[in-house]
């Protein structure tokens, strides 16, 4: 019986053994795989206009600032919001703040602040005319862009231009090195938007008020590309 147990025990030692070999032994590299990448670009008219108004005030103490920003922000609401729509025109408050204004001496001799509303939307002629009723503010900024809606139309286009591509591509470096087909290991997509040409319009907050006054501000939007990234590794065979 001690000699049954004891041959029991040597096995089991050794199978013990050979399962931690087999956990440390050397995984082999694998062999004839190929790192490739290919994009698909789609080019589309922006439909998006997010045009920013603000204004600036200064006086001697913070409150007074406060409030004549306040009072400046609630009247260009009221018009705004006359005219929104959801999706046409999207009116939205930004960035609301008081700095404090220092002399030579390093102390506080005043107060400066600083309010924006933002008017985002599809419909450029509703947005436009909005803003040339808003009095209490300034246009500082127009931009463009792509709405979601019009975004996903070109996206899968644009994807499916990428993944066409790196087919072909795969396709063409495994004939070239002599393997008669392939299979794919791993693959990832991404997917980015560019607008070429000038950055975002900024204009002076003070113009506005006089001559672009109860007038639509005419804007064109330009073009973006919406560009699909497919990169990831080939097994040939």
């Amino acid at each position: 019986m001690k000699l049954k147990t004891s041959l029991i025990a040597a096995t089991a030692v050794l199978a013990c053994a050979g399962a931690a070999f087999a956990q440390t032994a050397p995984v082999s590299e694998p062999r004839n795989v190929v790192q490739l990448s290919a994009t698909g670009t789609v080019e589309v008219q922006q439909d998006l206009l997010v045009l920013s108004l603000a204004t600036s005030k200064e006086a001697a103490d913070a409150a007074t600032v406060q409030s004549q920003l306040k009072q400046a922000l609630d009247a260009a609401l009221t018009e705004a919001k006359r005219s929104a729509q959801p999706g046409q025109l999207d009116v939205r408050t930004g960035p609301f703040g008081l700095y404090p204004r220092y002399g030579k001496d390093g102390k506080i001799n005043g107060w400066q602040g600083r309010a924006e509303l933002v008017l985002e939307g599809r419909d450029f002629a509703r947005i436009t005319a909005t803003a040339g009723k808003i009095q209490t503010l300034a246009i500082n900024q127009v931009a463009f862009g792509l709405s979601r809606e019009a975004r996903a139309k070109v996206e899968g286009e644009a994807q499916t231009q990428a993944i066409e591509q790196f087919k072909a591509r795969a396709s063409e470096l495994a004939k070239g090195f002599g393997f008669s087909n392939y299979s794919l290991r791993e693959v990832s997509v991404n997917s980015n938007e560019m607008m070429p040409g000038p950055r975002p319009r900024m204009m002076a907050a003070e113009a506005k008020m006089g001559s672009y006054a109860d007038s639509a501000v005419p804007v064109e939007a330009g073009k973006a590309q919406v560009i699909v990234n497919v990169s990831g590794s080939v097994q040939m065979r």
